[in-house]
């Protein structure tokens, strides 16, 4: 599938203005991205069957340009991760059920892959867990720990981050049968973190004690109000509270924390099939996939202030630099 990366200039499109693009780029499936930490450049994974990651870079005033791209070593590459210091970048390959690490040069660009973990096994769903699918992975504020979060096995594995790029074996944490974990979100300054049951349409709360090892402490709906077939997707930790995107009741989920464990108390209307969302100032912007659109909400009252229309979106997200 061909498709388009692309930066927007107005933080907030009105239904009576469109948005205007400071910069476009097409790409094979671009399905998400994440920006280097202190470099203007922006890393795509390329979900395709043969797995691909491309670096991008960003001009002031927008404009993008393709640095490199190197294969991922397996299929449909679903999400990026840079190191703190910005040296190397993870890479969950969903399809091919591996973790890849690729070492970064100064200037951002990746150069080799150093490493590349195979996972093996499956899980109860035979559709979607015939095999290990690696969904996420996450690098801890340390950057020498990368957890991999596989939906197909219902494990998390955990990884030590080598001087040059390797990826030693730490621990595998076991979830629940069907889990399908699909994201892996640690809570800043504690030793607790969010689980998002893609299959079993869950919120799973786990002690994260030693480093890298996951513990399951509570479960909850993934909805205010349960019912319906539903596969949640992105969580996100914003202000005091989290959000979670639900696809099929097509609807975030806002969340209160009682202690370390989160109590659903809202559920807010989006468009059709919301992949992804991400929250700049008073707005939040949802990628809602089947309605083509990048939708944008007042936070406050999630009145719909406008829409952006683009094909397929599965990643809205602020440019940092």
């Amino acid at each position: 599938m061909r498709t388009t990366t692309g930066l927007c200039s107005s933080p907030a499109p009105t239904r009576r203005r469109a948005t205007a693009a400071a910069g476009s780029l097409a790409l094979d499936s671009p399905s998400r991205l994440t920006p280097h930490p202190g470099l203007p450049v922006l890393y795509a994974v390329n979900e395709t069957a043969e797995g691909a990651i491309t670096a991008v870079a960003v001009s002031e005033d927008g404009t993008l340009s393709a640095l490199n791209s190197l294969p991922t070593g397996g299929a449909d590459p679903c999400h990026p991760a840079i190191t703190p210091d910005g040296r190397y970048l993870l890479c969950a390959n969903y399809s091919g059920g591996s973790l890849a690490a690729f070492a970064l040069d100064p200037d951002g660009v990746p150069t080799v892959r150093t490493a590349l973990a195979q996972h093996r096994g499956s899980g109860p769903n035979t559709e979607r867990q015939e095999s290990a699918h690696v969904h996420m992975a996450v690098v801890d504020e340390s950057g020498t720990l990368v957890s991999a979060v596989d939906l197909g096995t219902d494990e998390m594995r955990s990884y030590r981050l080598g001087e040059e790029g390797e990826l030693i074996p730490v621990s595998v944490s076991a979830l629940p049968a069907g889990t399908g974990p699909r994201q892996l979100l640690r809570r800043p300054g504690t030793n607790h973190a969010y689980v998002v049951g893609e299959l079993a349409a869950s919120l799973m709360t786990v002690r994260e004690e030693p480093p890298g090892t996951f513990t399951v402490e509570n479960s909850v709906p993934a909805t205010f109000e349960p019912g319906g077939e539903n596969l949640p997707a992105q969580l996100t930790l914003h202000e005091d509270r989290l959000f979670l995107s639900n696809r099929g009741p097509e609807r975030l989920t806002e969340f209160t924390f009682d202690a370390a464990l989160p109590q659903a108390v809202a559920d807010h209307r989006t468009g059709a099939w919301p992949r992804h969302f991400s929250f700049v100032g008073e707005h939040c912007y949802v990628a809602a996939q089947n309605a083509d659109a990048i939708q944008a909400y007042e936070r406050a009252n999630w009145r719909l202030i406008g829409s952006y229309p683009i094909g397929s979106p599965a990643f809205v997200g602020p440019w940092p630099h």
